[in-house]
């Protein structure tokens, strides 16, 4: 988990406290836990500060702190550690939470993500111009089965499309977000399959057949029931060999399905189809063969005489620290340097289809542009560790 921390000081408020009604609430609050377990009431008193001030402000957490009788690192660490709690200003009209979980990126999670860079801001947890919206991506939001999703405050917004999420965004950023229909923006009904039922339609087919069911189990128990016991007359036994519902155990200790089984003679061989589906499964064979050979083309590096491949230079006396971008790792650092690449410079100066080269030579996946090298390069050459958090509000790495 990447590292939170508190909002600078110049955008932290000087004082904290509760309204009258929320204050009421924490009290009550407070009072549900045993005596000396009050400490417990700590996440709810600080998610009741974040809906009440947008986001979880220092004088908020000393504030709980206080009230609990709970030194000032231990609520802080409460605050950091869930992602819940917001630690930057968010949008005052709508914060966007994109789930970027498998699901909803293999129905387009990212697309939506572009919709939220295009319309809010470039960079997560960063508020549009007008300070009304701002978006990040979180982990699986609960509704795998309506993907693509986000979350705006406690709403959840399902069966997106980019142009869906781009008329919402509008809405909240036009004060109407309160008139904008929750849950799936399809004809779906919550979870159910879109365009309706397609099995268990007729309620009352469902019902007549657990009469029927019902029924049947009440026979087959009346069949079961013992007997008297009786010396002049022998075990009825017709009722259970006429029911196929019931079988008796078999006084031979071979069942009856093995009996059935060796009954049944052996299928004959059919030599002339045997003969004939052997091509078939040479032919098979063949398209395997074919198919594996494409796949392993397509995992090739491309080639190092590529005019894609970045230009490489000389080893510089002190190389950069290429580690500082997010994705780059000891091997991966080695494999740039393999390739002439030691500075932020370079990475920087990269064109799209110079980056398209090394994420195929790393296999990336399309990771570099995701990740955003370019930029992470430019604050690095630019100002080293200083100016990259101040271009994404963290620390390298």
């Amino acid at each position: 988990m990447s590292v939170r921390r508190l909002a600078e000081p110049a955008v932290q408020p000087a004082t904290f406290s509760f309204s009258r009604e929320n204050a009421a609430w924490a009290e009550r609050t407070i009072g549900k836990y045993p005596a000396g377990r009050q400490q417990s009431a700590v996440i709810p008193l600080l998610m009741r500060a974040q809906e009440q001030e947008g986001w979880v402000t220092r004088a908020a957490i000393e504030h709980v702190a206080d009230m609990l009788d709970m030194p000032y690192i231990r609520v802080l660490e409460v605050a950091t550690f869930y992602t819940q709690y917001q630690l930057k200003p968010v949008g005052t009209r709508a914060h966007v939470q994109v789930c970027g979980t498998t699901p909803c990126m293999l129905r387009g999670a990212e697309e939506l993500m572009d919709i939220c860079r295009s319309k809010i801001h470039h960079d997560q947890f960063h508020t549009n111009e007008a300070g009304t919206l701002s978006w990040e991506e979180v982990e699986c939001l609960g509704a795998c089965v309506n993907a693509p999703m986000v979350m705006i405050f406690k709403d959840t917004y399902e069966d997106l499309t980019p142009q869906r999420l781009a008329e919402i965004i509008d809405e909240f950023e036009a004060g109407r977000g309160a008139d904008v229909q929750t849950g799936p923006q399809t004809d779906r009904i919550f979870s159910a399959p879109i365009g309706g039922l397609t099995s268990l339609t007729d309620e009352k087919a469902i019902l007549r057949t657990v009469r029927d069911d019902e029924a049947r189990m009440r026979k087959m128990a009346a069949a079961e029931a013992p007997t008297a016991p009786s010396s002049a007359a022998k075990p009825k036994t017709d009722a259970i060999e006429t029911n196929p519902a019931i079988r008796s155990p078999s006084p031979a200790k071979v069942s009856p399905q093995a009996e059935r089984a060796a009954s049944v003679p052996a299928p004959k061989v059919d030599e002339s189809a045997a003969d004939r589906a052997e091509p078939a499964v040479e032919g098979t064979a063949k398209r395997r063969v074919h198919s594996s050979g494409k796949a392993a083309a397509q995992a090739e590096k491309p080639s190092l005489e590529s005019r894609d491949r970045p230009a490489g230079i000389e080893r510089p006396a002190q190389p950069d620290d290429l580690q500082l971008i997010s994705g780059v790792g000891p091997k991966n650092e080695a494999i740039l340097h393999s390739l002439g690449i030691y500075t932020f410079a370079q990475v920087a100066a990269w064109k799209k289809a110079e980056r398209e080269w090394v994420d195929g030579y790393l296999r990336f996946g399309g990771r570099i542009e995701r990740e955003d090298w370019v930029k992470q390069a430019k604050a690095l050459a630019k100002g080293g560790v200083a100016e990259y958090i101040r271009v994404f509000g963290k620390e390298p790495r």
